[in-house]
């Protein structure tokens, strides 16, 4: 039996996705880079969210989050409720929705009363995930289906939603957090987890391709662990000796207003890491940012 000769192709490895940032016109964003932008986010009621849409209104934009937590949790710090207040102090708007992403009218609500409050929206962070590190003969199914709602669905649902708007706007950005396409690294690595970050990712970029010239799409990701109740709590994570060694959440926040202060159509269609674009900013020493010594490389890198 003959073997048909098959094309094959590969992926660019991560350094050189990585080394690609260099390239874009990123910078310092201005004091009012976003001002009288509206942004909508899946989650934000703490961690990496939460100092992504602080950052934001920093910078002017009003910020309208669909998040879940709506009582305190012992476990977990932080409600929409005091993320929205939070979100005051920093001088921005914010509008919290109490609402579940996996949910289609919860979506159809926030991007409804966006704008309403509003009268638009400019940017879709998809920013809610969830995680769950087991093998896969102990990955109960309805934690793959949680999963692959949040992280695949929910994203594509926050987006589709909000869609007509953002086809309006002079400001048009996507930013999904979610990694650089490694498989050389994840391939037989957690692949449950894989599957619904890495779908995320494809998403980013089939935006970007789909909505060329119209709205800017990017994935953006940390290059080391970030210190949030995330990483603190998650099996698999290394629990409080990894905080120890993470980065801080503002490093998250600084890269994606960096990315969503550009102008549209000035950088789409990439996979981005927090580190590299902070350095094309031009802040070369990181250690602002937190962490002890090594640092913790991030999963997927």
């Amino acid at each position: 039996m003959n073997t048909p000769n098959i094309p094959t192709t590969s992926t660019p490895s991560v350094d050189a996705i990585r080394a690609r940032t260099a390239e874009l016109p990123l910078v310092t964003p201005a004091s009012d880079a976003l001002a009288g932008r509206t942004l909508v986010m899946s989650g934000g009621s703490r961690g990496i969210g939460l100092e992504i849409a602080l950052a934001a209104a920093r910078h002017g934009a009003n910020i309208v989050m669909l998040a879940k937590t709506a009582e305190p949790d012992p476990r977990i710090p932080g409600t929409i409720y005091s993320a929205a207040e939070a979100i005051e102090k920093a001088g921005g708007r914010a509008l919290p929705v109490v609402g579940d992403v996996r949910k289609d009218e919860d979506v159809a609500r926030v991007v409804a009363e966006a704008v309403k409050e509003f009268g638009g929206v400019d940017i879709v962070v998809n920013n809610a995930s969830a995680i769950n590190l087991h093998p896969t003969k102990d990955l109960p199914l309805k934690r793959l289906d949680l999963m692959l709602d949040i992280n695949i669905r929910g994203s594509f649902a926050l987006t589709q939603a909000a869609l007509p708007h953002l086809l309006e706007s002079d400001h048009a950005h996507i930013l999904t957090l979610s990694p650089p396409l490694n498989f050389d690294a994840w391939i037989g690595n957690f692949p449950a987890y894989a599957v619904g970050k890495y779908g995320m990712t494809v998403l980013a970029l089939g935006w970007a391709s789909e909505f060329a010239g119209k709205i800017s799409s990017n994935a953006l990701w940390p290059e080391t662990t970030i210190a949030t109740a995330a990483v603190q709590n998650t099996a698999g994570l290394g629990g409080d000796e990894s905080v120890k060694h993470s980065r801080g959440p503002q490093i998250m926040a600084d890269a994606a207003l960096a990315v969503l202060a550009t102008a549209p159509g000035a950088v789409t269609g990439h996979t981005l890491v927090d580190a590299d674009v902070v350095r094309s900013t031009g802040v070369a020493d990181l250690s602002g940012y937190g962490g002890e010594e090594p640092l913790t490389l991030d999963l997927f890198l």
